[in-house]
C-alpha cells in the first residue's frame, strides 16, 4: 500500500496534461482576441467601401 501511495505522488503526468491545456487555452485566448480586432477593422473597412460605392455614379 505504501508503494502504491509513493508512486502515485511520484507520478506527474497528470500535471503536464494540466499544462498543456493551459498553454491551449491561452493560445485560443489570445487567437480569439486578435480574430475580434482585426473583424472590427474588417467591417469598418466594408461599411466604409460600400458607402462609397453607394455615393459614386
Amino acid at each position: 500500500m505504501k508503494n502504491l501511495v509513493s508512486r502515485f505522488v511520484k507520478d506527474e503526468s497528470g500535471a503536464t496534461a494540466i499544462e498543456y491545456g493551459l498553454i491551449a487555452a491561452g493560445i485560443s485566448v489570445a487567437i480569439i482576441t486578435a480574430v475580434n480586432g482585426i473583424g472590427g477593422k474588417l467591417s469598418t473597412s466594408f461599411g466604409k467601401i460600400s458607402t462609397d460605392l453607394k455615393t459614386t455614379p
